[in-house]
């Protein structure tokens, strides 16, 4: 069968730096390719090369072809790129707020997706999917549709988002499709955002990090997701750091090391299976004090006014000075709003929070020290970064407003940090929009530490990360901790990395604790079925991908619809 993508010496360059030096890639129908590489090593900017995209300032030369169609050339970017967007091939970037419009209702999306880009769908009429929200095409200039005809086409519109919705994992019902995109957790987004580039009805599929704040079993879910879209026609390119579902789902792996291809072949060559990790050295804990630097009493929290849509109940977290305690549950248990009020970013709650034995009140009415006290590095951290100045200038100036250093000084401090985190002096003087997610993750956290704070709240901060600069990010969490005392509360799904780090383990489920204690004592001995659910679920990529038939030519493609 002939590839659905053909990739031919591409090179992408941007101020003076090579991104891609002469990238080949080929992708087939009915199965998964996959893209991995360190964190800047170029996978986004090929993503969006096959969209005939680019980051601002980035140019691009070589052949890119996607179903036949001319997408990039020896000049850039091809008119033609236009026609393939959505309709043959559709990108999920690497963080959901980058897809989700914050001021419009799902389910409105999804069905004018759906009807932009769907032959059987499209319409331009400004119908509505029960939503509440109109589904106007935002400007296209679509006329709309007339009597019965329109009527069909926004039926047809409506169930194709509807089955969208289930393909990604969501239910599909009238409460969740009035939902905006601030009032799921950083996993259902990530689902929300699968769903929009279902609802297009593409036969390419583009995934940047698809895994990226999901737990195990949403995890395990995914990787089955993936097989039986691959078994449904799509043609599948998955970036991603999560090794083990690309050994779970990809049948051949690319491996992109700064901007070129390293290897490439089928996945069990390119990416061997680990050896098993050695058991766990019992050790004695250091002794810490038995005060609580950060608490969460009886904490209660809910989304609306009037006290409606409960997502946290009578929660109860204590961390100690110097301790580590972990926070993991399902997506969508509450763990992120936990995070926010300690934060003091989300007011809606009620409930006793306290920083070394003092009332702890919501962020604005917080005084410079308990500000600096008590640092926040959250999941999608690229709204954070002003993109008219230098990321380095962003991360110093915590410095300069909370600790009053001179800018010199701050920014001395910032590229220790900074080189401590694996970045290097060529990103300096880098804006925003020309780092990847990784290093912008890194830069946050670089941000946070340059506060030299009380506690550090880590909300699945790795999610983004290679394993090497994991690795960077744990070394240095752990030096914090043995020489400044410094308190951690780690939100995460990744339980190795939690059975390292964590002195005590709260487990959340539906807004409330259902596992708590020693971490190692909660993960060896579990109370709660959420707890066995989550280590049941954690192994992938063991067994390899699912034996997959190409689909023959003139075999239509059939709406792939359960979860």
């Amino acid at each position: 069968m002939e590839p659905v993508i053909e990739v031919g010496g591409l090179i992408a360059r941007a101020d003076g730096a090579l991104l891609l030096d002469g990238v080949d890639l080929t992708v087939r129908a009915g199965g998964v390719t996959a893209l991995v590489g360190p964190s800047g090593s170029g996978k986004t900017t090929l993503a969006l090369a096959l969209l005939g995209e680019t980051a601002p300032g980035v140019r691009l030369r070589g052949s890119v072809r996607v179903a036949g169609v001319d997408v990039v050339g020896e000049e850039g970017p091809t008119r033609a790129a236009r026609d393939v967007r959505g309709r043959v091939v559709s990108y999920m970037p690497q963080h959901p707020a980058h897809a989700l419009n914050p001021a419009r209702r799902i389910g409105s999306v999804l069905t004018e997706l759906a009807r932009l880009h769907r032959p059987d769908g499209t319409d331009g009429s400004g119908g509505t999917d029960g939503s509440g929200d109109s589904g106007d095409s935002g400007g296209t200039g679509r006329a709309g549709g007339a009597g019965g005809a329109g009527g069909g086409r926004s039926a047809a519109g409506r169930e194709h988002a509807a089955g969208a919705l289930r393909a990604a994992g969501l239910p599909d019902d009238p409460g969740l499709r009035r939902r905006f995109p601030h009032q799921f957790s950083g996993g259902q987004r990530q689902r929300v955002a699968l769903a929009q580039v279902l609802a297009c009805g593409p036969s390419v599929l583009v995934l940047d990090e698809p895994s990226t704040g999901l737990d195990t079993v949403a995890r395990l879910r995914l990787a089955d997701r993936l097989t039986r879209l691959a078994a449904d026609g799509y043609a599948l390119l998955l970036l991603s750091h999560d090794h083990d579902l690309v050994r779970a789902v990809a049948a051949r792996t690319v491996a992109l090391d700064r901007g070129r291809v390293a290897a490439a072949g089928p996945t069990p060559e390119v990416l061997p299976a680990p050896a098993a990790p050695p058991p766990p050295v019992a050790a004695t804990a250091p002794v810490r004090p038995s005060g609580a630097v950060l608490e969460a009493r009886g904490l209660t929290a809910w989304l609306h006014a009037g006290r409606r849509g409960e997502v946290l109940r009578d929660v109860t977290v204590r961390v100690p000075e110097g301790g580590c305690t972990a926070v993991v549950g399902p997506s969508g248990s509450g763990k992120t709003v936990l995070a926010r009020c300690l934060a003091g970013l989300h007011e809606r709650h009620r409930g006793h929070l306290a920083f070394r034995g003092e009332p702890l009140p919501v962020l604005r009415r917080r005084t410079a020290r308990q500000i600096r006290g008590v640092q926040y590095v959250w999941q999608e951290v690229r709204g954070s970064f002003d993109d008219r100045r230098t990321v380095l200038e962003q991360v110093a100036r915590t410095a300069v407003r909370l600790r009053g250093l001179t800018p010199r000084e701050a920014e001395r401090q910032a590229r220790a940090v900074w080189e401590r985190l694996g970045l290097s002096s060529e990103h300096t003087a880098r804006h925003a929009a020309a780092l990847s997610g990784g290093e912008l993750q890194r830069a946050a956290l670089s941000r946070a530490l340059l506060a030299e704070p009380g506690v550090l709240i880590c909300d699945e901060i790795t999610t983004a990360l290679d394993s090497v600069s994991t690795e960077l990010v744990t070394a240095e969490i752990t030096r914090l901790r043995e020489e400044s005392d410094t308190a951690v509360l780690w939100i995460g799904h990744d339980l190795a990395l939690v059975e390292r780090l964590a002195d005590d383990l709260v487990v959340l489920d539906s807004g409330g604790v259902v596992d708590s204690g020693d971490s190692r004592t909660v993960l060896g001995a579990p109370r709660s079925e959420t707890t066995r659910l989550l280590l049941r679920s954690r192994h992938l990529g063991t067994a390899g991908p699912a034996a997959l038939e190409p689909v023959p030519p003139g075999v239509q493609r059939k709406e792939h619809l359960q979860p």
